[in-house]
Order: structure tokens, then C-alpha cells, then sequence
């Protein structure tokens, strides 16, 4: 599995947060692994200096290996709330193509 991490220029810290972000990635989608060829995650700022309580945007693109792509998106108060929102998605999605695929295999 792949993980591409791309933060928004405005976003403080990059590589650090970058670094950090992918080790969550890999630990929430590890049970996924073997099935997902990669997986895209972008965050950003919507707002940049300005403040605004829900402006942190993260959107996650997992490819299952011969399956279409399977996005998920979260806004939150910060990087790590809206991450999260999103990886939660994206595992709920996932869990529904492959219990799908189990379900086709099983009939």
C-alpha cells in the first residue's frame, strides 16, 4: 500500500505533520493493506489566516486493487479532528466494497 501525503502550502509544520500523517494512515487502513494499491490524502486550510472554527479539510482517496477509488472527506476545528473524521469514512467505506465482494464470493 502505497500512502501519498499532500498538504496544502499554508499548512505549518509540512513535513513533520506529513510524516505523522502517514503512521495514522498506515495504522487505521493496516487490516486493508493487501487489497489497497494506494492511498491519496490531502489536507488544507479552506480559511488560511483567517479563523474559522471548521476550516481544516481532509480528503482521503483509497484504491482497492481492481475496484474504483473510494473517497471520503471531513472538515473539523483542526487537522487531526478532520483526518480522523475522514479515515473513519473511508474505513466504513471499505469495509462495505470488500464485505460486498465477500458477500458476491460467498453466493
Amino acid at each position: 500500500m502505497d500512502v501519498q501525503i499532500n498538504t496544502a502550502n499554508n499548512i505549518e509544520g509540512r513535513e513533520a505533520l506529513s510524516q505523522q500523517l502517514e503512521l495514522v494512515v498506515r495504522d487505521r487502513l493496516s487490516r486493508f493493506a493487501d487489497r489497497l494499491t494506494r492511498v491519496d490524502l490531502h489536507v488544507s486550510d479552506e480559511n488560511g489566516d483567517k479563523h474559522a472554527t471548521h476550516d481544516k479539510r481532509c480528503v482521503i482517496e483509497a484504491r482497492p486493487a481492481g475496484l474504483d477509488p473510494v473517497t471520503a472527506t471531513d472538515q473539523a476545528g483542526s487537522i487531526d479532528q478532520a483526518t480522523t473524521g475522514a479515515l473513519g469514512k473511508v474505513v466504513s467505506a471499505l469495509e462495505t466494497v470488500f464485505g460486498k465482494l465477500s458477500d458476491r464470493k460467498g453466493h
